[in-house]
């Protein structure tokens, strides 16, 4: 075998193991349910916070941990653990995006994303305001 095919062959077992090696970071959105099923692997949920449960969250006594309920759209309820500081409107967002593992019934949190789409939404009452073109300077009007 020739030195070009040699280094050929280990440039595409290199490529080979660095796409491997991406894959493991590659998820899609579960349900609490199936993430049950998968126990132990790498999952993104998509969720609501359960408003009847209170959020724990003492920075005094342990800023690193949080723990809330979480409740997806088919129903399904779970803990959910976070180890580390809370994401400062946790209580107002709409959907959570929440990515980690389920240990036994809790599932374990590595990083938490909020969707708050009531924050870009037009306010209805809102109307709009229509300005005189006296009051536009007129070097704005070109």
């Amino acid at each position: 075998m020739k030195k070009l095919h040699i280094v050929i062959l280990v440039v595409i077992a290199a490529a080979i193991a660095g796409l491997l090696s991406l894959t493991k970071d590659i998820t899609t959105y579960d349900s609490i349910a199936s993430a049950r099923k998968k126990e132990g692997r790498y999952v993104h949920l998509i969720a609501k916070l359960d408003r009847s449960e209170p959020v724990v969250y003492d920075p005094v006594k342990d800023p690193n941990f949080l723990s809330f309920y979480a409740v997806d759209s088919l129903g399904y309820r779970t803990q959910v653990v976070y180890r580390n500081s809370k994401p400062t409107e946790l209580e107002h967002s709409d959907r959570v995006v929440l990515k980690g593992q389920m240990k036994g019934e809790v599932f374990e949190c590595r990083e938490i994303l909020l969707k708050c789409p009531s924050k870009y939404k037009d306010d209805p009452n809102q109307q709009l305001k229509q300005v005189s073109p006296a009051a536009v300077p007129t070097s704005q009007l070109n």
